[in-house]
């Protein structure tokens, strides 16, 4: 079996504002003082070093946290796209507030996030799309490290897909909120019967509930 811990990078000043990040890769998008200290948080309270691998996004958000949880395990680091977040096309960059107020039928208004139904409006990548290419990451690394536990370090709603591919993509895709910054996600895949486990989901140190 092939164990995978998704974790969301740190916050970034991009998240504080309530802007679409998407693919972005600039400033506003890099890790925030906030975010750095997530990251140390959970440096210091998950240790990885029982991990074999880590596999990140290639944007500068997921590196920066990579780089800080991998400080003392210095764990073998390799990037896959496959790990970006989704891209809101001509939407990345805008605040979320705004477009909902503009697009309130392609919103749900609890989560205040885009329904799957948001993408022709923005020319948008779809949902799915980007659960596609999370399982078949999965897929692909389950095969090549069919006994490895793997630090996956990317972004809300690649973990958000990567969940929504272990449940067999229900069609009830917003029942699945995206995590918070530097949550845990762990799924199993056992790579000879084909089956995902959900072990938990968004799991945060010093949690309060």
């Amino acid at each position: 079996m092939t164990d995978f811990y998704f974790i969301r990078h740190g916050k970034t000043p991009a998240n504080a504002d309530g802007i679409k990040q998407g693919t972005i890769n600039t400033t506003e998008t890099y890790l925030s003082e906030t975010g750095r200290k997530q990251a140390q948080t959970l440096h210091e309270h998950f240790d990885i070093s029982f991990a074999d691998r880590i596999i990140s996004s290639p944007l500068q958000r997921t590196k920066e946290t990579t780089k800080i949880l991998n400080q003392t395990a210095n764990l073998p680091v390799t990037y896959d796209k496959r790990l970006l977040e989704i891209s809101y096309g001509k939407w990345d960059g805008q605040k979320n507030k705004d477009l909902e107020a503009v697009y309130p039928d392609v919103f749900d208004h609890v989560l205040h996030d885009v329904l799957p139904t948001y993408a022709p409006l923005a020319n948008g990548e779809t949902f799915e799309d980007v659960i596609s290419r999370a399982g078949q990451f999965m897929v692909d690394t389950a095969q090549q490290y069919p006994q490895d536990r793997i630090i996956v370090v990317t972004h809300g709603f690649t973990v958000k897909a990567a969940v929504l591919t272990a449940l067999g993509d229900p069609d009830k895709k917003m029942a699945v909120e995206e995590p918070d910054n530097t949550s845990v996600t762990k799924i199993t895949k056992d790579i000879n019967s084909g089956t995902y486990y959900l072990r938990y989901f968004n799991r945060m140190v010093n949690s309060e509930f």
